[in-house]
C-alpha cells in the first residue's frame, strides 16, 4: 500500500472546495491549483497580472515547503491564463521563482478562473 498524506498549510490559501492544497504519495507531491488569494484576507490580490502571478507562485511555494520540497522540486507545472498575451511577464516571473533545469510545462489559455482571478498554477512535485 502506498503512503498517502494530506498537506496543509495555513501559508497558503484555505482550500475553496472539496480538495486539498496537496496530496502526498510516496515522493510524489500533487499540487492542486492556486489562483492570486492572500492567505491571512482571502481576497485577490491587488496590482494586475503580474502581481496575481507573484502570489500564485508565493502560495505554491507554501504548499511545497509543507510537503518539505520547493518549487524548484516541481517536475510538471500547469498553467492557466485568461488572457494569453500575459505569457511573457508569466516567464519573467516564473525566472524568479524557478532556476534551472525547468519544470516541464503547459500554459493553457482559459475563459475564466474561480473569484475572477487572472492566473492559476498547478503541479507536480517530486522529492
Amino acid at each position: 500500500m502506498t503512503n498517502r498524506a494530506v498537506i496543509h498549510t495555513d501559508k497558503a490559501p484555505e482550500a475553496i472546495g472539496t480538495y486539498s492544497q496537496a496530496v502526498k504519495v510516496d515522493n510524489t507531491v500533487y499540487l492542486s491549483g492556486q489562483i492570486p488569494l492572500n492567505p491571512e484576507t482571502m481576497e485577490l490580490v491587488d496590482g494586475g497580472f503580474e502581481a496575481q502571478a507573484e502570489q500564485v507562485f508565493k502560495n505554491l511555494a507554501a504548499v511545497c515547503e509543507a510537503a518539505n520540497g520547493s518549487l524548484n522540486h516541481i517536475v510538471k507545472l500547469n498553467l492557466y491564463l485568461t488572457d494569453l498575451a500575459n505569457f511573457t511577464v508569466v516567464n519573467e516571473v516564473m525566472a524568479r521563482h524557478f532556476r534551472q533545469p525547468f519544470p516541464a510545462r503547459a500554459a493553457v489559455g482559459i475563459n475564466q478562473l474561480p473569484k475572477g482571478a487572472l492566473f492559476e498554477a498547478e503541479g507536480v512535485m517530486v522529492l
